[in-house]
């Protein structure tokens, strides 16, 4: 049977020729000795004997490689080989003063001795011994923790540093557009200081200039706007403006400097309380989107010289939390009572608007004329322009076709009543909406309205006993298609106080049939 080859051998077998089993003796290693084994133990001081002992390799092994049991040679021979302990012969020269050496295969070198007092550490917290506990890797950073001991996914994250704000900057909040509340007291604030540059925004896209100015800035007087706007120091983007002209999106106004009013009332105080209070007492029908007043006799809608109190200054008291402050959208005189259409919001102030420019409101109004026209169902149609231009409230004269500032003015009446023939009840349908129409229409056919300051030119006449020396002149009836709906409002104002008492005295029932409704729409 073939012996196992000796361990740590090339695995052939060693009973050839020249081998122990031949009987023949090992060769004596008389040659140089120059492998790299023999280098290490030469430096090493380990010489071993060229002979060895009887039935022993130059190892001191067995011819079946086993280790055999330590013999020491004659005196003054070289000391053999150790059988036990270090073996260099197996150790790489390079390893020689660095580690421990390579133990042959299925054995475990012995520890080498050492000075140092064994560590009271378990071997668990020891330093490992290899690349780890080389030379200079005290210095260096310690390992990235596994991933089963790096922290919970719980506890707080690394802070970023400055190189990493991105992430931070892109999920900001994008910041709010400012209210136009902010905005129109911001520009108020700067425009007191000089010549200022305003922007428009989208939503006052479509707006007059002069309404436009209006909602920017309540405190100033419409007569002023229309003053800058006909001495031509309003521009809108470099050009003189006028009244009529609408600005666009993105378009700039220059306005000169301004002397502004004191600012209204702050909302919730006793005075816009008061204000608020006082508006909800005149309110005949309201919506979502717009509101229709019973304006009293005497009451401005927009301030003027010397006017303080106006419907356009007390409707700051309704402005709602975002700023947003209901609108004008036409305008009566100021001595004239009765149905005043307010818009809530901007698209209804716009549509309302375009509604009275193409005609489609219908208006009737009562009025207390003197004497008793001769013709009880007529029409009127002159020219009218200013008898002072540039004047907001200049009296108005009957002009011909192609005068400066002429613009044509159509009225229906009728006669619904009258008092002998001293006072005529009349009912009047306007088509146009000229300034002071009514009032100067009235006058051009001879019948001026009782209480007119500015159109009653009648000599020598006098004003019978309880009457009150007021203008009589109500809005009595609007109807308007509802600026979202489209449908139909129609809304009738009561008589005020003082024309309730002549109608009384005049024995006038307001419940009679009013034959202006039959009258014709253009």
């Amino acid at each position: 049977m073939t012996k196992p080859p000796s361990r740590g051998g090339s695995g052939r077998s060693r009973t050839g020729p020249g081998g122990p089993a031949s009987g023949r003796p090992p060769r004596a290693r008389t040659g140089p000795r120059n492998t790299a084994r023999d280098a290490a133990e030469r430096a090493a001081g380990l010489v071993v004997s060229n002979r060895a002992a009887p039935g022993k390799s130059a190892h001191g092994k067995s011819a079946h490689g086993n280790f055999a049991p330590a013999k020491f040679a004659p005196a003054g021979a070289a000391p053999a080989r150790p059988a036990f302990g270090r073996d260099m012969g197996d150790t790489s020269p390079w390893e020689r003063d660095e580690g421990p050496a390579r133990a042959p295969a299925g054995k475990f070198p012995a520890k080498p001795k050492t000075d140092k007092p064994k560590s009271d550490k378990p071997r668990s917290d020891r330093p490992r011994t290899g690349a780890a506990t080389r030379s200079g890797t005290e210095d260096r950073a310690p390992a990235r923790p596994r991933r089963d001991e790096r922290p919970d996914s719980t506890e707080a994250p690394r802070s970023r540093g400055p190189a990493e704000p991105k992430a931070a900057a892109t999920t900001a909040p994008a910041a709010k557009a400012p209210t136009r509340r902010a905005l129109r007291e911001a520009t108020a604030e700067a425009l007191a200081t000089g010549v200022q540059t305003l922007e428009v925004t989208p939503d006052e896209a479509g707006m007059r200039i002069d309404r436009f100015l209006s909602a920017r800035f309540p405190q100033l007087p419409f007569t002023r706007i229309q003053s800058l706007v006909r001495k031509g120091e309003l521009r809108v983007n470099g050009k003189r403006a006028k009244a009529a002209d609408r600005v666009e999106p993105g378009a700039s106004v220059r306005v000169p400097p301004l002397s502004l009013e004191a600012r209204p009332s702050a909302p919730n105080s006793p005075r816009a309380e008061g204000d608020l209070a006082f508006l909800r007492s005149l309110i005949l029908y309201e919506d979502q989107d717009m509101m229709v007043l019973n304006k009293p006799f005497g009451l401005a809608v927009q301030g003027g010289s010397g006017t303080t109190r106006h419907v356009d200054g007390l409707l700051e008291a309704m402005r709602d939390k975002d700023g947003q402050k209901p609108r004008l959208v036409h305008r009566l005189d100021k001595d004239t009572a009765g149905c005043l259409i307010i818009a809530k919001t901007r698209l209804a102030a716009a549509t309302l608007a375009k509604t009275f420019r193409s005609r489609a409101a219908r208006k009737i109004y009562w009025a207390l004329a003197a004497g008793v026209p001769k013709v009880r169902q007529g029409r009127i149609s002159t020219y009218l322009a200013k008898e002072e231009i540039g004047d907001a409230d200049a009296r108005m004269r009957v002009a011909k076709h192609g005068d400066e500032g002429a613009s044509h003015a159509l009225t229906y009446y009728a006669v619904v009543d009258q008092a002998g023939q001293k006072l005529a009840w009349l009912s009047l349908k306007p088509v146009t909406g000229r300034t002071h129409q009514l009032r100067a229409h009235a006058a051009h056919i001879g019948h001026p309205l009782v209480g007119d300051p500015k159109y009653f030119d009648i000599e020598n006449w006098e004003l019978p006993g309880g009457l009150q020396n007021r203008l009589h002149l109500l809005a009595r009836r609007i109807v308007i298609p509802h600026p979202r709906t489209a449908k139909p409002i129609d809304v009738t104002a009561p008589l005020p106080p003082h024309m309730a008492q002549s109608w009384n005295l005049l024995g006038f029932d307001a419940a009679r049939y009013d034959p202006i409704v039959e009258a014709p729409e253009a």
